[in-house]
């Protein structure tokens, strides 16, 4: 059996939510397989089930930018050290910048290889190096991603940033006409859409018929393989299960959430709503949800330890 690690177990309740002491169990009865031991702690009920629900944040910020006339957009998150940094005038100034720039690069490398905008004879690398340098903090590119409108396709990318830069959503809507894309039923659903993903953290998908097959299917082995199943008689185990997994899966999909200025009606209803009005098609192509410092763990130290630390520096 391998050995079960104190860091093992740590690691495996900052992804579940579980007690230390059922971390523990879960990787001995999985020989250390973190996943395994996942499957596990959710098999009995005590894993959560939601998307990074214990991870630590790191600090910095999470930016959007949206080209003229809504055809490219990006969403950009750029990490510092401390919030007092992040709320830095320069700092901004950079992330804003930074996300402007994503929106012709393909690769974090290419970004910070190219011109910076606002000093074209240094590298974006060598900008953000004199800006380590001037506010004494380590600043990384951490991830973006941009959107990009196939030519000719009339729609939209909108962004929503929440909580001043620690949630950050980008959308892309679609119509059939230019026309549609400029009425401001269409403009508010795509705010309105990006909105509605950055309150719902368990959304990761369009619709149901969107979510990986192979997803489903662990699902399904999960609903299974738990314990208040196991008396049941095979019948009666599939319709629970059917029943638990068509749940489990709408959580996921953004058109099946309860839209937030009108809970007595779905995404999906007001999709249609704006269909309607507009007389032709509406589609909310694809989203990415941003949560500042998620899945970084952050090193933590006590209060008795820091004193201590600066004590000893003196």
């Amino acid at each position: 059996m391998a050995e079960i690690s104190a860091k093992l177990v740590q690691e495996l309740r900052q992804k579940t939510g579980a007690g230390m002491m059922d971390c523990k169990k879960a990787l001995k009865e999985n020989d250390g397989n973190i996943e395994a031991a996942t499957t596990w702690l959710r098999q009995k009920g005590i894993a959560k089930a939601d998307k990074g629900s214990n991870r630590i944040a790191a600090e910095g910020l999470v930016d959007t930018y949206i080209q003229p006339g809504g055809q490219v957009g990006v969403l950009i998150e750029v990490n510092c050290q401390t919030d007092f940094v992040a709320r830095n005038e320069a700092f901004k100034a950079l992330v804003k910048n930074l996300a402007q720039q994503a929106a012709t690069a393909d690769s974090i490398e290419s970004l910070l290889a190219q011109p910076y905008s606002e000093k074209p004879s240094t590298t974006v690398e060598e900008f953000i190096k004199e800006t380590i340098a001037t506010l004494g903090e380590n600043i990384q590119v951490r991830r973006f991603v941009n959107f990009s409108l196939a030519n000719g396709t009339p729609g939209v990318a909108d962004s929503y940033i929440h909580t001043g830069g620690r949630v950050g959503v980008l959308l892309e809507l679609t119509a059939e006409t230019a026309e549609a894309v400029a009425n401001e039923e269409f403009q508010g659903l795509a705010k309105n859409a990006a909105m509605q993903v950055a309150a719902c953290p368990n959304v990761e998908y369009v619709s149901v018929d969107k979510i990986p097959a192979e997803l489903v299917q662990k699902e399904k082995d999960i609903e299974m393989g738990k314990d208040d199943l196991a008396n049941k008689p095979e019948n009666i185990r599939e319709k629970i299960v059917q029943g638990r997994i068509e749940k489990r899966l709408k959580e996921m999909t953004l058109l099946d959430q309860p839209y937030i200025r009108d809970q007595s009606i779905l995404v999906e209803d007001l999709v249609k709503q704006v269909k309607s009005k507009m007389g032709e098609e509406v589609q909310v192509g694809r989203f990415v949800r941003y949560v500042l410092g998620e899945g970084i763990e952050k090193k933590e130290i006590s209060f008795a330890e820091e004193v201590a630390a600066q004590m000893g520096a003196k």
